[in-house]
C-alpha cells in the first residue's frame, strides 16, 4: 500500500500547529519535512506526522 501523504491544512488540523510554527519548527529540525509532489506542491508522508505526534504525546 503506497504511503499516504498529506497537505499542510491537514497537518495542521491534525498537529494544531500554524503554517508559520511547521515552518519553524522544520528549520530547527523537529518537524518532519515535506516531500515534493509538483512544482510549487509539497505535502507531508502522513505516517511521519504521525510519528512526530506519539513523540510529543510522551513528552
Amino acid at each position: 500500500m503506497p504511503e499516504k501523504l498529506i497537505r499542510r491544512p491537514r497537518v495542521q488540523e491534525m498537529t494544531g500547529l500554524s503554517r508559520s510554527t511547521i515552518y519553524d519548527q522544520m528549520e530547527r529540525g523537529t518537524f518532519p519535512r515535506p516531500v515534493r509532489i509538483g512544482t510549487r506542491a509539497v505535502a507531508w508522508r502522513e505516517s511521519e506526522v504521525v510519528e512526530w505526534m506519539s513523540t510529543r504525546e510522551a513528552v
